[in-house]
């Protein structure tokens, strides 16, 4: 058990490092991982499983009985971050249909994984956090093919339920069966649940070397355009996680919850959108989606490491 606790937390203290490491390895010998591509789906429906084992009954209760911040937050997640996706795709990439349309399904995908880690990390509220999370889960079957027709018809045809079905399949159906799961068999999760963390950190590791190897070809043929694609989506990471945090706490959200809207608002499931732009646009366009993922959570880690050192300022203030 200290074993997988040790584990765990230097995987999740480096998780942006390990990313990055993995994601080079990944593109340095793709034919090293020939035999895990097709398992993308599968990572991912894994990493939704784990994620409805997990959920606290007891906190999500406390959360939908209070629902305006989780509902703030869902709010300015699929405004912000999707408007923001939308205006850097129309900006940097208009005549490039492909990337254009990988920047909008990078921000059109539900909450990162992520946010939830971030967010304890930065002493927030994470109930808040895997609420909204959950929230985002159910919505975006729905919202994802439907803002994707819309604002990235322009760029490519969208085809609506070839998508809806894809994400049904992938993130809506493992999040239920978690959850049927824990409450059929409660005594016996209770067991597995102090492992979930590792587990879907190494799922996540699967898809990430899924995604990279498949997208290998694609990135060395498009290495001219890669650092424009970084800042876009440093833009597009950047600019939501601020303005997500600070309308939050200007409409006098409290700071706990502010920091869970702030991860929340900033990070989306970027190797989902990777993983769908593999299937329904082709490899180019899970580039940004790929470039998203790598500094989502480099910004998102130190973001939390920041929130962190002055969440721990303010308890020796008060101690002293």
């Amino acid at each position: 058990m200290k074993t997988v606790q040790t584990i765990s937390k230097i995987i999740s203290k480096y998780l942006p490092i390990w990313i990055v490491l993995i994601s080079i390895i990944a593109y340095a010998i793709p034919d090293a991982f020939l035999s895990i591509r097709q398992l993308t789906g599968f990572g991912l429906g894994t990493i939704f499983f784990l994620m409805g084992l997990s959920l606290s009954s007891d906190k999500l209760l406390e959360v939908i009985k209070n629902p305006k911040y989780a509902l703030l937050g869902v709010l300015l997640k699929w405004t912000i971050m999707v408007g923001v996706s939308i205006g850097v795709a129309y900006v940097f990439f208009a005549d490039q249909a492909e990337i254009a349309t990988g920047v909008i399904l990078a921000g059109t995908v539900p909450s990162g994984t992520s946010a939830n880690i971030y967010t304890f990390i930065a002493g927030g509220e994470v109930a808040l956090s895997i609420t909204m999370a959950t929230l985002d889960t159910f919505i975006s079957p729905v919202l994802t093919p439907v803002l994707l027709q819309v604002f990235a018809g322009r760029f490519i045809p969208i085809e609506f339920w070839p998508l809806f079905l894809n994400i049904i399949q992938v993130v809506f159906l493992p999040l239920l069966a978690g959850l049927f799961v824990q409450w059929k068999w409660q005594q016996q999760v209770e067991t597995v649940k102090p492992y979930t963390p590792v587990l879907s950190q190494l799922a996540l590791f699967i898809v990430i070397l899924s995604v990279i190897s498949n997208a290998q070809e694609a990135l060395s043929s498009n290495l001219s355009v890669l650092p424009l694609v970084f800042v876009a989506v440093t833009l597009q990471v950047c600019i939501p996680m601020l303005s997500g945090y600070f309308i939050a706490r200007g409409l006098g959200v409290p700071e706990r919850n502010a920091r869970a809207i702030l991860f929340h608002t900033g990070i989306c499931n970027s190797a989902l959108a990777a993983t769908l732009a593999m299937e329904h646009f082709g490899s180019l366009a899970a580039v940004p989606a790929v470039a998203n993922m790598v500094m989502n959570l480099t910004i998102g880690a130190l973001m939390a490491s920041l929130f962190e050192n002055r969440f721990r300022i303010k308890e020796d203030e008060v101690k002293a």
